[in-house]
């Protein structure tokens, strides 16, 4: 699914530096930045 500048982040539960699994409903009603890098420690 393509995430499109101006619409809300789909939901979704990721790994933290640490392990511990990070889901964006933890941050409801705060600010959030998501900073995304795909190519980070990739050959690409």
């Amino acid at each position: 699914m393509p995430i499109q500048e101006g619409k809300s982040a789909p939901a979704f539960t990721l790994p933290d530096q640490n392990g511990n699994n990070i889901s964006l409903k933890d941050f409801k009603g705060k600010n959030l930045v998501i900073y995304f890098y795909p190519k980070d420690n990739t050959s690409g």
